[in-house]
């Protein structure tokens, strides 16, 4: 029946790794994806890392993906930030992914009244940085993060993200920041726009209803959600939108990624 081609969205964690794990089936199905001349693109919120470690980093499980597949949210605020400001100015709390985006795009990074701050993740938020970061705010930078994660995992168990550091450095100024990362549809549209893809023939794989799924639906895309991550079919329940699909694993595409939907 449908002739259409899809294009495909999938969130990293809880979707094709766990973990530092391969996500059993995840090799195939992007094989598949391959295979078939399917466009694609992995999504993160994590911005800690450039395309080029999570490249490695993902090779390590057993996943090939080129870094030109992969879009963080560090790539999509950088885009953001240079489409508002071309060549602007920013103070930034964060690590390599982030400073390196942002460089691309023409940024200058400098503690000296920069047009804004930029918060993102770092396993190392130190106390004089996001000082500086509230006086920035005040003598009136413009204030942005990268994601709302309030927490991030950890061997040890959670750790605070750039969600719960915004919260203070916003709780300091009285600035909310603007987040760039999911939920934010923009993420979604970014990563569109990278691809060359519409909205109406794009899917976005995720293992969040709060994050993957909202920013999904809220960009247009079809949605399908793996229990393989955060969400479960319980609580899946409780949201007042509902994901297209649920499956219980990404092996459950294979050898129907043509036809996620069964519209054939």
């Amino acid at each position: 029946m449908s002739e259409r081609r899809w294009t495909y969205l999938s969130d990293m964690d809880g979707v094709l790794v766990k973990e530092e794990h391969l996500v059993p089936g995840a090799d195939e199905f992007l094989a598949e994806l391959k295979a078939n001349g399917t466009d694609f693109l992995v999504l993160t919120n994590n911005s800690i890392y450039t395309p080029r470690d999570l490249r490695a980093r993902l090779e390590r499980t057993g996943l090939d993906i080129p870094e030109e597949s992969i879009w963080t949210s560090a790539l999509a605020t950088a885009k953001f930030l240079s489409s508002q400001r071309p060549n602007g100015s920013a103070y930034v709390i964060g690590e390599a992914g982030l400073t390196t985006a942002l460089h691309e795009v023409g940024y200058v990074l400098t503690e000296r009244d920069p047009d804004y701050v930029v918060l993102g993740e770092t396993r190392t938020y130190s106390f004089s940085a996001i000082t500086r970061a509230i006086r920035l705010i005040e003598g009136g930078a413009k204030f942005i993060a990268t994601n709302p994660d309030a927490t991030g995992p950890s061997l040890e168990g959670s750790m605070p993200a750039t969600g719960s550091v915004a919260a203070l450095i916003e709780k300091a100024t009285g600035r909310s920041p603007y987040y760039v990362g999911k939920p934010n549809p923009l993420m979604m549209r970014s990563a569109l726009r990278r691809l060359g893809a519409h909205s109406e023939s794009t899917l976005m794989i995720g293992d969040r209803m709060d994050t993957d799924v909202h920013s999904g639906i809220e960009a247009g895309l079809q949605t399908i959600l793996v229990l393989t991550g955060i969400s479960t079919r319980e609580s899946a329940e409780r949201y007042p939108y509902r994901p297209t699909l649920v499956i219980d694993s990404i092996a459950d595409l294979i050898g129907r990624t043509q036809d996620p939907f069964g519209e054939g």
